[in-house]
């Protein structure tokens, strides 16, 4: 089973930044989103810090969030990426396929991805991944860039919201519908 000694916290921050947007959301009645956390059995705890220092994953996590906004199944991953390339090896085909199954039953997936160097959010629909994913599979780059990307799925800045993907997703719904 794969396990994993503390590495910092990878991602923390912008799950922090998640879970408070997240809160937001459901305290305006726009959204009710839950993080899902991923199963881990400890091995080794900190006695003097009661932290956790070794682990074992139980089962393979799916995505990070799931829930619904305004009626609308979504689900969603968040990453980070320290530089413009994104490697697609940071997205597992469990996952993938989750996002698909999640898809055929009228669900919108998606990826938050964080561009650490820009300090820009991105809003990365599950259809714009694919298409890198398929790439890569077919003997293409096993990445994609940022200058590849969408500029309109880029987060705004919005007063009181630190991540403010409903904005984003309002665009991808009307982009589906076309």
């Amino acid at each position: 089973m794969p396990t994993w000694k503390s590495r910092g916290l990878r991602g923390s921050a912008l799950e922090e930044m998640i879970n408070k947007t997240n809160e937001k959301y459901h305290e305006m009645g726009l959204a009710l989103i839950q993080k899902i956390p991923t199963p881990i059995t400890p091995i080794n705890i900190d006695k003097s810090t009661r932290q956790i220092t070794l682990a074992y994953f139980d089962q393979k996590s799916t995505v990070d969030y799931i829930g619904a906004v305004q009626g609308i199944p979504v689900c969603f991953d968040a990453k980070e990426c320290a530089t413009d390339t994104f490697a697609l090896q940071n997205i597992h085909d469990h996952q993938v396929r989750f996002m698909e199954d999640f898809e055929k039953q009228g669900g919108i997936s998606f990826f938050l991805i964080y561009f650490k160097e820009r300090e820009e959010f991105y809003y990365l629909p599950l259809e714009m991944l694919l298409f890198f994913w398929n790439r890569a599979k077919e003997g293409g780059r096993k990445s994609f860039r940022y200058d590849e990307l969408n500029p309109d799925y880029i987060l705004p800045t919005v007063s009181g919201i630190m991540v403010p993907y409903l904005e984003i997703l309002k665009v991808d719904l009307q982009d589906r519908d076309e």
